[in-house]
């Protein structure tokens, strides 16, 4: 598949708001919503939250959230995007470009960041990227992991100066390796978490770096 200029940028525009918050307090509305949202997915699970819930726990009117979301769907779809965007935003911040000796050294750090938020960002472990409800979720017309890993491989793109073509290829893969073998852990629960979490380094580690050798 190809991909060009604005790598990543459609995952925004497949969010189902009715309308944008323009104001701040409407802002602050739709984000004491989707932190209900969260919080009750972590309680209740995805299918045990309801819009009349979430309304509640936010402490709006039903009518105020049906004012920005058609249904339950799309406020984890925000939910969703608003965790997609503090997982690359974390990425950015954190990883330190241009002290890195190869630019899959990074791989330890985008790991941990993944596994911090699977333990402290309220909801995310429930549904994490949507996968739990559709492989779908974010975008209708493209699979979760490849919008996270089109994202990533823009990201990196620019920050490391390589081309964004090969980098798709290689983080595609990565991404689904990482998340093969965390699941081992956090949802099929089979071996200890740090166990795999060191696994999960070591296994994408080494097949990056293999791929540079070949390529190189």
């Amino acid at each position: 598949m190809g991909i060009g200029p604005g790598l990543g940028e459609r995952v925004a525009t497949s969010v189902s708001l009715r309308k944008q918050p323009v104001q701040q307090r409407s802002a602050k509305r739709v984000e004491l919503m989707l932190e209900a949202c969260a919080a009750l997915i972590d309680e209740l699970g995805y299918d045990g939250v309801t819009t009349t819930l979430i309304a509640e726990r936010a402490g709006v009117a039903v009518g105020s959230l049906y004012q920005f979301f058609p249904d339950k769907r799309a406020v984890v779809q925000a939910l969703t995007k608003r965790n997609l965007d503090h997982f690359t935003a974390e990425i950015d911040r954190r990883l330190d470009w241009a002290s890195l000796e190869h630019w899959w050294d990074g791989v330890d750090t985008v790991i941990d960041i993944y596994v911090e938020m699977y333990r402290t960002i309220p909801g995310f472990s429930r549904v994490r990227f949507g996968d739990v409800i559709d492989m779908r979720f974010i975008e209708d017309e493209r699979d979760n992991n490849t919008v996270i890993a089109e994202k990533l491989a823009g990201l990196i793109s620019t920050k490391a100066n390589l081309p964004v073509e090969s980098l798709f290829r290689q983080i595609t893969i990565a991404n689904d390796i990482g998340d093969t073998i965390l699941a081992l852990a956090f949802r099929r629960k089979l071996f200890g978490e740090q166990d795999m979490i060191d696994e999960a380094k070591r296994v994408v580690r080494a097949y990056l770096a293999e791929q540079h050798d070949q390529h190189a």
